[in-house]
Formats: structure tokens, C-alpha cells, sequence
């Protein structure tokens, strides 16, 4: 069975000034999406789903969508403010949607195998697509055994500003045993580190595995999924600003031991657009790997 790639793309990019999942930064006016869909068919994905608003579904499916025909199949699905379990409200002057979580939750409809979830902006990597795909393809028909792809931290900076990445730690087999959101992330002097809450600079060791939203599910996350979204609601409905996350589900279940997450280390460098400023950086290192022969110059 060939796992699906999820792709999150209903984020609107408030800090980069619009839509940047279809920002084309590729030399034939590739967006980073579509590296990620080339490296994902590559590897072994046999479907892809994107979750979108509706507010730009005509422009998404010109630009992003059609290009797949006869390539992938693929498919869209909706998130927006309004979708929650019946018997629950919430405060009406929320605007956006209930966070990645919430999002991946959209895709029960239509997702029945061991899936990844990535997000549109992000550039993953080759290398990584191809150690996510074999081990989904090795988890087909289990349940609660799940999995990460970790990311240097010193693979995973901008240089354009600080960054926040969720800091992983593990067992001695490689499991997940938490993720802790840290902030304001940069190097300095050679060194990487963050400022804690008393703002003592902390330093975070080269080769420490970090989340960039690149995770391996089974079907059954979606039940879990629902269930602590319930529990959420229930605590969080009534604030506009609150967000249902991938690792507040995954910390718990791993707390819970309804799951594991195993960390799989990856070699390759991520890279997205963050801030306007990594625009340029983005498309000479594409323009790069092209050279290198990593991808075609023309992906489609």
C-alpha cells in the first residue's frame, strides 16, 4: 500500500504578506510544493492531499492542483473556523482556523493509509521523503506506531532572523519523549541558542533533533485526533487565539502510551521562506540543487 502526502496549505502566511504556498521560486515557476511532491512521487507516495480554505480554492486549483493531472492523484480538503463537533460553539470573533492539528483532522474523510504531513512552505529535502515513505511503508495495517523526521538544529536556520523549532527529546531506542516549543532561536558566536523565559541565553547542542512538521501517521491518529480536540474545545472554544497543534496531540499520546513516535534522523538541510527576506536565499539554493542535478530544471 503506498502511503499519501498531506500537505498543509491553508496557512496564509501573515508574516511573509501573502499566500507563499504559491510563491514561485523554481526558474519554471515551481513552488516549493512542488520539490516536495516531486521528491514524495519519487519515493513512493501514491496520493496526495492538500488542505485549503475556500477563500482561495480557484486560484489554488489553477495554480497548484491542475498541474498533477495525470501525474498523482490527488485530492483537496477544507479547513475552516466553523469545522468542529457538533454540540460545541465558540467565540465568533475567531478568524482563523483551529491550528495544524485541527487541519490534519480535515483529512479523515479521505485518508484511509499511513500518511505523511508536511507543510506547503517548507523544503524538506530529498533524502528525507524517501526515509518517511519507507517506514510508513513498513507500519501499514499497525496502530499508535508513528513516526518524525528529525532535523539538525543546525540544519534548520534562517538567515534572515531567529526561528522557533520544536527541541525533541528521546529514549536510547530513538523514541519521542517530548517536544518543547523553543523561541528566538539563532546562532551567535558560533554557537545556537535560544533565551528562556527569564531571558538566560540557553544553548542548544549541534546535532539536536528538531520538529519542522514533518511526521508519519497510521489512520487511528485521526480518531485520537478527534477525541483530544473534544477535550480541547471544551477547555479552549471561548478564546479566539487559541490552537490545536500537531505536538500538544503527540505529547499526550505519548504520555498516554496510546503511541510511539519514533525520531528518524535526516541528512538533508530544510529551508523555507520564514520571512520576505529568505525569498533570494531560497531561490539561489534551488537554482543550486538544480545544478547539482537534484532535480530537472523543469520539474512538470
Amino acid at each position: 500500500m503506498s502511503p499519501t502526502l498531506f500537505v498543509l496549505a491553508a496557512g496564509m502566511g501573515s508574516r511573509y504578506g501573502g499566500l507563499k504556498q504559491l510563491d514561485e521560486l523554481g526558474p519554471n515557476g515551481e513552488t516549493i510544493m512542488d520539490y516536495s511532491i516531486y521528491d514524495a512521487l519519487r519515493a513512493g507516495f501514491g496520493k496526495v492531499v492538500f488542505v485549503i480554505r475556500h477563500s482561495f480554492e480557484k486560484e489554488f486549483v489553477e495554480k497548484v492542483q491542475r498541474k498533477y493531472e495525470g501525474i498523482i492523484p490527488t485530492e483537496i480538503v477544507f479547513q475552516e473556523v466553523e469545522n468542529i463537533p457538533e454540540g460545541f460553539s465558540y467565540d465568533t470573533t475567531r478568524e482563523k482556523p483551529w491550528g495544524t492539528n485541527h487541519a490534519v483532522l480535515m483529512g479523515q474523510q479521505v485518508i484511509n493509509e499511513p500518511f505523511a504531513v508536511i507543510n506547503s512552505d517548507d523544503y524538506y529535502g530529498t533524502e528525507s521523503f524517501q526515509i518517511l515513505a519507507d517506514y510508513l511503508k513498513s507500519i501499514a495495517g499497525k496502530k499508535g506506531d508513528y513516526c518524525m523526521i528529525g532535523y539538525r538544529i543546525e540544519n534548520t536556520l534562517s538567515e534572515s532572523g531567529a526561528v522557533n523549532r520544536g527541541v525533541c527529546s528521546t529514549d536510547e531506542q530513538g523514541y519521542l519523549t517530548s517536544i518543547i516549543e523553543r523561541e528566538k532561536i539563532e546562532r551567535e558566536g558560533g554557537a545556537i541558542s535560544y533565551k528562556d523565559n527569564k531571558g538566560v541565553e540557553q544553548i542548544i547542542p549541534e546535532g539536536t533533533h528538531v520538529s519542522m512538521n514533518m511526521w508519519g501517521f497510521t489512520p487511528d491518529y485521526f480518531d485520537f485526533s478527534l477525541l483530544l480536540f473534544k477535550v480541547f474545545l471544551e477547555q479552549h472554544a471561548q478564546n479566539p487565539k487559541s490552537e490545536f497543534y500537531i505536538p500538544t496531540v503527540v505529547n499526550e499520546l505519548i504520555q498516554q502510551k496510546n503511541a510511539t513516535v519514533k525520531v528518524l534522523d535526516t541528512p538533508s538541510k530544510w529551508f523555507g521562506v520564514t520571512y520576505m527576506e529568505d525569498r533570494p536565499l531560497v531561490i539561489l539554493r534551488i537554482n543550486e540543487l538544480n545544478r547539482k542535478g537534484v532535480y530537472p530544471k523543469k520539474l512538470w
